[in-house]
This record gives C-alpha cells, structure tokens and sequence, in this order.
C-alpha cells in the first residue's frame, strides 16, 4: 500500500487529515476479500495508517493537534470498515487510548502521551483474561523488584496490539490493587501471539499476549478507573467505535452486492427480465440494504454526534449536565447497536438473496460480513443493552449507565 503524502512543515489541519481518508480507504480495500481468506494480517495498512497521521485526528488545537470531533473520527472508521472491518476495529484501542489522554487532567496523562500520539505512534492493550471465574476478573500480577517493577501474566483480546507501538495491561499489585501500565511491545519479555480462533474479525490480531518478566518503570503505571468520568464516557466510545465498525461492513455489503450484480448475477428462473440488475427480485434487496446502511449509519452519526456532547461536558459542564450527557450518549449508543443488531446482520444474511449458487462461491467470499457482524456483536450482549434501556425508560433505573464497564 503506498500513498505519496506531501511533506509540510506544519502538523496537519482537521481538513486535510480527513481530506486523506479516501485514498487511505481506498488502499485498504485492495485484496481485502483475499486476505480475509488467506489470513494475511494486515500491517501494511496500519503503516499507512501512521504515515498519514491519521491516528492525532481526536488531539484538539490546543494540544497541537488537528481538533477532530468524535463524529469525524467516528464517520472515518465507519469509512474504514466499508473497506475492510478488520482494519476498523483494530483501531479501537488506539483511539480509547487517546481519547483518555485528552480528556484526562494533565496530571493524569501518561508521561509524554501527546508528544508520541502527534509522533504517529499507535496504541494497542489487553486486559481481559481466559479462564477466569467471570469476565473481568484480573490474575495477572506486578510486584517491586528493586528499583523497577515485574510483570507476569497472559492477556486476551490483544485487539490491534500487533499493530501497535505501545500497549497497556491491566495487573493487580501486591496489595491485590488494580494498575495499569502502558509498555512499549517491543519490551523484552512479551510475546503477541496471533492465536485468534474467531470466525469473524480474523484479522485484528485480537489474540493473546504472553508477559513474562517484563520489567516496568515507575513511570509507566498509572491508576485510571473505569468509573471515573473520562472513563464512563470513553467505554461508551469503545462501544460506538465497534458499532462503527460493523457499520462498515454494512456498507461493503451493499457495495459488494451492487459489483456482483452488475459483474455475474443472472435474473431469477422465474423472473421475465433479461438481466439482474433488471430483475425486480434483485433490485428489492438491494433497495432493503441500502435502506438498513442509511439507517444504522444514522445512528451512528446521533450516537456520535451525542458523545462529542458528553466530551464537552467534561471540559466545561457541571456536575449534572456531565451525568446528563454522560447517560445521554451511553443510551445513544445502546439504541445504535440493538439497530445494527437487527438490521446489520439481516442485510448479510439478504445479500445471498442476489444470487444462486454462485454467490456462495469462497472466492467471493461474502459470508465474511455477516461473520465479521456478528462477531463484532458478540462483545457485549444485546439482551442486556435492551433490559438496560427498557429498565430505564419505564422506571429510570441507571444502574448499569453508570457502572462504565461493557454496556
């Protein structure tokens, strides 16, 4: 993948970084069915990625960045994932990270955070862990040794890391407190494995990461919480960013079944129209799933539109209008995902409604979008996201709007 980029002087502004998505989706679409099939990670995308300073888009102004909004970063992954949902996804990571380090206090960020996100630098993590009583629960462990810090322990969900440039785990210390820590990969002792056994979402690399005696300075701990405000507002994030994702998918697709139609399709048996784009069997699917794409990425665009709200809120809001916008945005985004739910997935599945026999072909390979739907889906339960809703508008409970954790 290679995009000629004109050098300036300057960092670049918000309009010309979204000026360069185009060409930047338009590269990672190339070969996007092959390596789906074949299980070529992607990393010559996210080189790109860097090259084009893509991943600063959320830095404001005043920070040295290009001051992107929540509904531009998020309408650029949607981009993405019409491309290739993979690539998409695997940037979540990344820009929950980001959007911590931008809302936080600067007292709270990392060590040298902006300098290494507006330097390119791309950011990965694992914290949930295999074989735990329930979800969440942490075993891995960090403990003093002289001056510096080990770490020991095995990650799952490692979603982007072998992408990325640094990565953050979660361990407990030795007095059994959360930590988080935010390493370079290319520390000596951890170990990504690309072991991610999914039917969908094959290429995210979001298998495990080995941590064996990884030395840790101080400096690289940090005590950032799930329940603090940033934290609230940024696992809605997370949640939209998937729903984003899978958004794109959709838009493949219909861009899928539109070049089928008009490269292979032959009209149904009992259709009296020459062609298949003439056959009025074809022409209503194709209608249906461009009508679920409009309306799942309208909800996305709302659900965006209501976390750049809660991230306003956070700078200048008081105490209630941020719990406001905070249970606002959280809401949004549950509606936008019990959407897709639906509507995603029954345009995969509708897809094979264009075709005979032929359209099941591996070559083409369109089970992959309603894999990668579902899969994407499959991070956090939809029955809660709806009991959660339906609890809260009958009887205002925000229990679980609060709680900052998967919903």
């Amino acid at each position: 993948m290679t995009i000629t980029k004109a050098l300036t002087e300057s960092r670049p502004t918000r309009a010309e970084l979204l000026a360069r998505i185009p060409a930047f989706v338009s590269e990672v679409a190339k070969g996007a069915a092959e390596r789906d099939l074949s299980r070529k990670l992607p990393f010559e995308a996210f080189e790109l990625f860097r090259e084009l300073e893509l991943g600063t888009l959320r830095v404001p102004v005043s920070l040295g960045g290009p001051g992107g909004s929540v509904a531009d970063y998020i309408e650029m992954i949607a981009a993405i994932g019409a491309a290739d949902s993979n690539v998409a996804h695997a940037l979540r990571a990344h820009f929950n990270y980001v959007e911590n380090v931008i809302l936080s206090e600067p007292r709270e960020r990392d060590g040298g955070a902006i300098e290494l996100i507006l330097a390119g630098k791309l950011f990965g993590g694992a914290h949930t862990e295999q074989g735990t009583a329930r979800p969440g629960q942490v075993t891995t462990k960090i403990v003093r040794q002289g001056e510096t810090y080990r770490l020991n322990g095995r990650k799952w969900y490692a979603t982007g890391t072998a992408f990325a440039d640094f990565a953050s785990f979660s361990a407990l210390d030795e007095e059994g407190q959360a930590v988080g820590v935010l390493l370079p990969v290319d520390r000596q002792g951890i170990t990504i494995l690309d072991d991610w056994d999914g039917m969908g979402q094959r290429l995210t690399a979001s298998g495990s990461v080995v941590l064996d005696n990884v030395e840790v300075f101080p400096h690289e701990l940090s005590r950032r919480t799930l329940d603090s405000l940033v934290g609230r507002h940024c696992s809605t994030l997370r949640q939209l960013h998937l729903a984003a994702s899978a958004a794109g998918a959709v838009r493949n697709v219909l861009s899928d079944g539109l070049a089928y139609v008009r490269r292979q399709a032959r009209s149904a048996a009992h259709s009296s129209a020459e062609t298949a784009s003439e056959d009025s069997f074809v022409q209503q699917v194709i209608g249906e799933i461009a009508a679920n794409s409009f309306a799942i990425d309208a909800a996305v665009a709302i659900a965006a539109e209501a976390l750049d709200r809660s991230a306003a809120a956070l700078g200048v809001g008081t105490d209630v209008e941020i719990e406001d916008a905070l249970i606002a945005s959280a809401l949004s985004t549950a509606r936008t995902q019990l959407v897709l739910g639906q509507l995603g997935l029954r345009s995969a599945g509708r897809m094979f409604e264009l075709g005979g026999g032929s359209a099941t072909s591996r070559n083409n390979n369109f089970d992959r979008h309603w894999r990668n739907i579902r899969t994407i889906l499959n991070h956090n339960p939809l029955l809660h996201k709806s009991r959660v809703l339906g609890d809260y508008l009958l009887n205002g409970t925000t229990t679980h709007l609060r709680e900052g954790k998967v919903f």
